[in-house]
């Protein structure tokens, strides 16, 4: 059985942070902080043994307070983006913050991946608990989220969310972990990513989605394992947006916007290390983002991230959905319950 202790662990020289790390029998460690409920780092043996630290993270601990780059949060109440930063929902129109360019992103300028949670632990399990105030970001209604994190023997990370709410109010929560499973020692263009979907949404150049497009023939494709790398510059990536990848995944058979079933939508593999990670989830959307934003931000360590030092593979609804024909899908009522579950597993 995995275990669970409280440690106060130094970030840097001078700052200090309660943090949260879970531990299984194997040496892999998971750490969690209350700001965010982010992921902070995840040892992972290579095919050595060799712990490494496969997720990217902060220089200093105050930086998880403003989390500019998401880094490991919690994201919402709406994760990704919508447009024009505007929704209606039951006649009423709403505003909400307007925090990348004139678009919603993440929850907006005090988003979940900025607050304090509660944290409580019951055996091997981390609880997190965070009551979003009606109003927060634009959004209606008392968002009540209650998050879980299990860590297991086969080294999956088990994230399972509910939430309830007093007014309708649209949600759509997700984990924002940069990867890097090289432990940070390359960028991220030979790791082999496989996603199991043979859909994506085409966005346009402010990442909103305009069409939902078959990935067959285009640089999209990873229905087959394909480095990241060369990808980036294929030619004929979507316009006008090249060598990045900052687009949704339909990963359910139904391709229309609802939760599924629990089924693994994703993998990835790093030659140079022989570590694996797998991504499982009942959301409707898979982001697959390639860390086209990081440019000189200071890491753990002495690291300077740059552009393409890690990836994210962020379960979800798709981005601006509630102003889509699934909006339905994403409205959440009171008296009803919000659930989610998403595994990443890392292994060799």
């Amino acid at each position: 059985m995995s275990t669970l202790n409280k440690l106060m662990i130094t970030i840097s020289s001078s700052q200090y942070q309660n943090l949260y790390t879970l531990r299984n029998a194997s040496g892999m460690t998971v750490t969690v902080s209350p700001h965010g409920a982010s992921l902070v780092s995840w040892l992972a043996p290579d095919r050595d043994g060799q712990l490494a630290d496969v997720l990217l993270g902060y220089r200093n601990a105050t930086d998880y307070v403003n989390n500019f780059d998401y880094f490991g949060a919690i994201v919402g109440r709406w994760a990704n983006r919508i447009s024009t930063a505007h929704f209606t929902l039951d006649g009423v129109q709403y505003h909400v913050d307007s925090n990348d360019g004139i678009h919603h992103l993440h929850g907006g300028y005090a988003g979940l991946h900025r607050v304090f949670w509660q944290v409580t632990q019951s055996q091997n399990e981390l609880i997190l608990q965070y009551l979003d105030p009606d109003g927060s970001g634009g959004f209606p209604g008392n968002l009540r989220i209650v998050l879980r994190y299990r860590l297991d023997e086969l080294g999956q990370l088990s994230i399972v969310y509910e939430a309830h709410t007093d007014r309708a109010t649209p949600v759509n929560l997700t984990s924002h972990p940069y990867f890097n499973l090289n432990g940070g020692l390359t960028d991220i263009g030979e790791h082999l990513l496989t996603i199991n979907a043979s859909y994506y949404l085409q966005t346009d150049a402010d990442h909103i989605p305009i069409q939902c497009a078959d990935v067959s023939g285009s640089a999209f494709d990873f229905r087959q394992p394909a480095a990241i790398g060369p990808r980036l510059s294929w030619l004929d990536a979507q316009p006008p947006v090249q060598s990045i990848f900052d687009h949704c995944y339909c990963v359910q058979p139904e391709r229309d916007g609802r939760s599924g079933k629990l089924r693994q939508v994703a993998a990835v593999f790093d030659p140079a290390s022989g570590r694996n990670l797998s991504v499982c989830t009942d959301q409707a959307g898979l982001q697959f983002y390639s860390g086209n934003f990081l440019t000189g931000v200071s890491g753990r360590g002495n690291s300077v991230y740059e552009r393409y030092a890690g990836f994210c593979l962020e379960a979800q609804a798709y981005p601006n959905q509630i102003n889509s024909p699934w909006a339905d899908a994403v409205v959440l009522r009171p008296g009803q319950i919000y659930r989610q579950t998403t595994i990443y597993r890392v292994w060799v």
